[in-house]
């Protein structure tokens, strides 16, 4: 399916941003490459959006979201995953095949793509730790598999040793136990701590080295300040909400306002977990 100058506020968590000039929601693998092959605009892979800002003056290229890259099943213990399966998908499944190690999952708003992208994390638990290899297509739409070794892993980061490549899936290598985390137990300490249902796109800024972003935007005065319809949340000042109708340039003023502010109470540099594009 493609659509023309299509509102990225509909696809972002954050429910601001502007138009992409073109949106392609492929339903196959062979319906993705067929399309880059012929596609000569610049690329942006969506998922969940939970993760993503697109400025008010949108996206000049072509917007691909992954959602029906979503194959799960598993083979001799290995889970073959497609990028567009959500976290909390894989978590129930892995908790039905009593895998160990995935249930930090269910409380992280995104899909498997995105959790590839930057190695997404919670509960002192990371994606990439599972992940055994990946399945990568390039901007002509030559698919390759990837070995976890062939990539650069670390907080909240993950570099490619090989250039112009999108992940599109991955195999998920867990242990079988007994023992697993409690899923409710963990969704209700999300729930306890962060502004569940509310329009944001989850952790804004990443964990400074031997500190936490939340404290020192505490310690800054920061929750509750708006610019717009834009505010640090009251719950968790980590988190930014939307109001009502935030234009992505509230927001993005509410996050360099938040940095200059740490940065002058602190002399820390809070640098971004949410991508801003356009």
């Amino acid at each position: 399916m493609l659509n023309h100058n299509e509102p990225m506020s509909k696809h972002c968590s954050l429910r601001a941003g502007g138009e992409a000039q073109d949106f392609f929601i492929p339903n196959t693998l062979n319906d993705l490459s067929h399309f880059l092959k012929n596609n000569q605009k610049p690329i942006l892979m969506l998922g969940l959006g939970s993760n993503l800002l697109v400025r008010d003056k949108g996206f000049a290229g072509v917007v691909i979201k992954l959602t029906q890259l979503n194959q799960l099943t598993i083979v001799n213990n290995i889970i073959q995953a497609g990028a567009g399966v959500t976290l909390a998908k894989l978590s129930r499944f892995c908790q039905s095949q009593e895998l160990n190690g995935a249930e930090f999952l269910s409380a992280i708003p995104g899909n498997i793509g995105g959790a590839l992208a930057m190695n997404a994390g919670a509960f002192g638990s990371e994606f990439w730790s599972m992940v055994d290899s990946v399945a990568t297509i390039n901007t002509v739409g030559e698919v390759f598999k990837r070995d976890a070794t062939e990539f650069d892993i670390a907080y909240r980061q993950v570099t490619p040793h090989h250039q112009n490549e999108y992940f599109i899936g991955a195999n998920l290598r867990l242990a079988p136990t007994d023992k697993q985390q409690n899923i409710k137990a963990l969704l209700k300490k999300r729930n306890d701590l962060q502004p569940i249902g509310l329009p944001s796109c989850g952790s804004v800024f990443k964990n400074p080295p031997n500190h936490h972003a939340a404290k020192l935007i505490q310690e800054s005065n920061l929750k509750g300040f708006c610019i717009g319809n834009a505010c640090v949340s009251d719950k968790h000042a980590n988190f930014i909400i939307n109001q009502g109708k935030a234009t992505a340039s509230d927001i993005e003023h509410l996050i360099k306002h938040i940095q200059q502010t740490v940065k002058s109470n602190f002399n820390i540099d809070l640098e971004t977990e949410v991508i801003i594009i356009g």
